[in-house]
């Protein structure tokens, strides 16, 4: 009498996760009865997959909204509907590790069995334990992310198989099953997709969209899988048979074991046993995220990005180093890249307002917060070198390369030159300069860096020239001048050898040289306080 009150109390104490786990169960019971016997049957015996019956058959919400739920417990139900048919019976098959086989249309892709970068077999039992899988590679790279977009690459074969399955199936059982099923039945990504969306949503906390971070799947053919028999109509098995010979057979759903027509068994399933599953490697990858600012450059032997030349450095540093070597380690990612609103050489100091620049980081694990942004630029305007300052320093996400390009054909810049000129500075020469606004020259590429750009000819802008003398030497003057963007300063001063048209030489009618040049500022509206 214990005995059996213990058992009753124990059957009274069912798990609510089991409850559900069985109302699913007799949920899917419930909508694999809508396929029809025959077929199931079919695909069954011939190696397909119940996750791939059940999409095959529109049931694909059905079965994905329950991602829990294991191949063996699926694989059970189908079964169960096919004995049942044949002896009447209720029984469950239970699948081992013996019985299991890849799935001859989707290759295991939707049994969540796949070869990992090692050549390991990797088995799943779900698709909730295969979205861990996916969790964990993102969470082992410590990614920070609120969304994410899923992307599935497989190999063309699948498409093959599933055309190859629809074609069987219509030869064998009429033209109605195509037309009732064909058309709602949902391709093997989407249906992956499907699957694992809403696990991974949960364990990362983050909503799939068009985000900044993309997860992708690739599966690829093993090269021990079996080769494919394409199915088409010059098989032996379809020669001299049409599907019109065979006839349609109406109401599907309906059609009983006992129901055969004219040359039906003598089908054969057009895609061999597969030996191998795919194989599958994941990759992450976050959109790149911008930190921009302005920076000022007060070295004449620094260089604006790394200068090699013969496996020797040229200047002491450089400012993409200084700047990028500060961003990269905060926001954690594989390689960054330097960009700017123009350069000037090694020998220009930068000065005034700073030029723009971004530092595009790829792959960022971390998107750094206000705080981390200022001690950034706090620690670069702290070192002891004082080679290079930043200055408003923000996080621009992915949107940076748009402000630095807002604008830019019409930005324009200042400079502070030294210039020499072979014959003493006259009154007139000053009111000659003074006197030229808007100035339109023509500038070829410049003979000093005809090596690396191309030989063309550019229209350019002076806007206007000031002139400050020097006391106590008729050679030397401060000129300031405010030109277009691009504009070859050094070549505007001395002429390049006729290469540039007017310039400072030819309208003063001498020799003329820039002993030291400065930026003053670059005028562009983006990252301005």
């Amino acid at each position: 009498m214990a005995d059996a009150a213990n058992n009753a109390n124990e059957e009274a104490r069912v798990s609510p996760a089991a409850e559900a786990n069985r109302d699913d169960l007799e949920f899917l019971r419930d909508a694999a009865r809508t396929i029809p016997p025959l077929l199931l049957k079919d695909l069954l015996s011939n190696g397909v997959c119940t996750q791939c019956i059940f999409r095959l058959f529109n049931l694909h919400e059905q079965i994905s909204s329950r991602p829990s739920l294991g191949t063996p417990n699926l694989r059970a139900i189908l079964h169960e509907l096919t004995e049942h048919e044949e002896d009447g019976a209720n029984s469950s098959v239970e699948e081992t590790e013996e019985d299991f086989k890849v799935c001859r249309v989707c290759v295991g892709i939707l049994q969540f069995v796949y070869n990992d970068d090692k050549g390991m077999l990797v088995k799943k039992d779900h698709a909730t334990h295969f979205a861990a899988a996916i969790g964990d590679v993102i969470k082992k790279e410590g990614y920070q992310l609120d969304s994410f977009a899923l992307e599935v690459s497989l190999p063309l074969i699948i498409v093959e198989n599933e055309q190859a399955v629809w074609l069987y199936m219509t030869k064998k059982y009429g033209s109605e099953v195509r037309e009732k099923y064909a058309s709602e039945s949902m391709a093997v990504k989407d249906f992956l997709k499907l699957s694992v969306i809403n696990p991974i949503e949960k364990l990362l906390d983050a909503k799939s969209n068009e985000g900044s971070f993309r997860i992708r799947l690739t599966y690829t053919q093993s090269n021990a899988s079996a080769k494919e028999k394409p199915f088409n109509e010059s098989n032996e098995c379809y020669k001299r048979r049409k599907v019109d010979e065979i006839g349609s057979i109406k109401n599907i759903g309906g059609l009983h074991k006992d129901e055969r027509h004219n040359g039906m068994d003598s089908l054969t399933f057009p895609i061999e046993k597969v030996n191998q599953c795919c194989s599958l490697s994941f990759q992450c990858c976050k959109t790149p995220i911008y930190i921009g600012g302005r920076y000022l450059k007060y070295s004449r032997n620094v260089s604006q990005s790394r200068w090699i030349i013969d496996d020797e450095r040229m200047g002491e540093a450089s400012v993409e180093e200084i700047i990028g070597g500060h961003v990269l380690p905060i926001c954690r990612g594989d390689i960054y890249k330097f960009h700017a609103a123009g350069r000037e050489d090694i020998d220009v100091r930068m000065l005034g307002t700073g030029r723009p620049f971004l530092v595009e980081i790829q792959n960022a694990r971390q998107s750094p917060s206000d705080v981390l942004i200022k001690d950034i630029e706090m620690k670069i305007n702290s070192l002891e070198s004082k080679l290079v300052r930043v200055k408003n320093l923000k996080f621009l996400g992915s949107q940076g390369w748009d402000l630095m390009r807002e604008g830019e054909a019409e930005k324009q810049k200042q400079y502070a030159a030294l210039v020499w000129i072979s014959r003493p500075l006259t009154d007139d020469d000053t009111h000659a300069l003074l006197s030229l606004k808007e100035m339109q020259i023509l500038q070829k590429t410049p003979v000093r860096v005809l090596h690396r750009r191309s030989p063309l000819e550019r229209e350019k802008t002076i806007h206007w020239m000031r002139i400050e003398r020097i006391a106590g030497s008729s050679h030397y003057f401060l000129l300031q001048l405010c030109t277009q963007a691009g504009t070859y300063i050094k070549e505007f001063v001395h002429g390049d050898l006729g290469r540039t048209h007017p310039s400072v030489g030819s309208i003063l009618g001498c020799r003329a040289e820039i002993v030291q040049l400065d930026v003053t500022d670059v005028k562009m509206d983006c990252f301005q306080e």
